[in-house]
């Protein structure tokens, strides 16, 4: 896969923007918290979900998100709550809207899905994530990376981690 850059990278935000996604990501919600305009431009606050995942791609760093309204309004559906202190834990589908109105421009913006994300279950009989899962192992000594995106039973994580040749399971 051919590794572009986005024009917006060369802005460098503190926050999630359209110039990091690209494509529909699942993410979870370790905490959502009401905090100051990190990038000092203004004095607003803003309602900011920070992830559990610590990377959006392998050697990426994952930035935390602001959540306007609309995505608010969308993490209170999803979660039933009006509380963002009741937001934690929540898988979300990140992705880019190509036509989001802001102020009278229309530019690119991040939207969380309303439709609850579920997270994919790796087995043996799922070779290619199978695999994927091996490799991260293998990479990082452990399956943090693999079980904060996918869900595994502790039966297949001692499974894989015995066929990576670490014995003890």
């Amino acid at each position: 896969m051919e590794t572009k850059t986005h024009f917006r990278k060369a802005f460098d935000s503190p926050y999630l923007s359209s110039a990091d996604i690209v494509g529909p990501t699942v993410l979870t919600i370790a905490r959502v918290t009401l905090e100051g305009d990190r990038t000092k431009k203004t004095k607003d606050r803003f309602n900011t979900a920070w992830f559990a995942e610590r990377e959006l791609r392998p050697g990426e760093p994952l930035k935390p998100m602001i959540l306007n309204a609309g995505n608010s309004n969308t993490l209170k559906k999803l979660t039933g709550s009006p509380f963002i202190e009741d937001w934690q834990n929540v898988r979300v589908t990140v992705y880019v809207e190509p036509n989001v109105r802001f102020g009278k421009e229309v530019t690119e913006g991040l939207r969380i899905s309303p439709k609850v994300a579920t997270a994919v279950t790796i087995t043996p009989a799922t070779a290619k994530a199978w695999e994927n899962a091996k490799a991260a192992y293998r990479r990082d000594g452990c399956l943090d990376a693999v079980l904060a995106r996918a869900s595994m039973s502790e039966l297949h994580q001692a499974q894989l981690i015995k066929e990576c040749g670490d014995g003890v399971a």
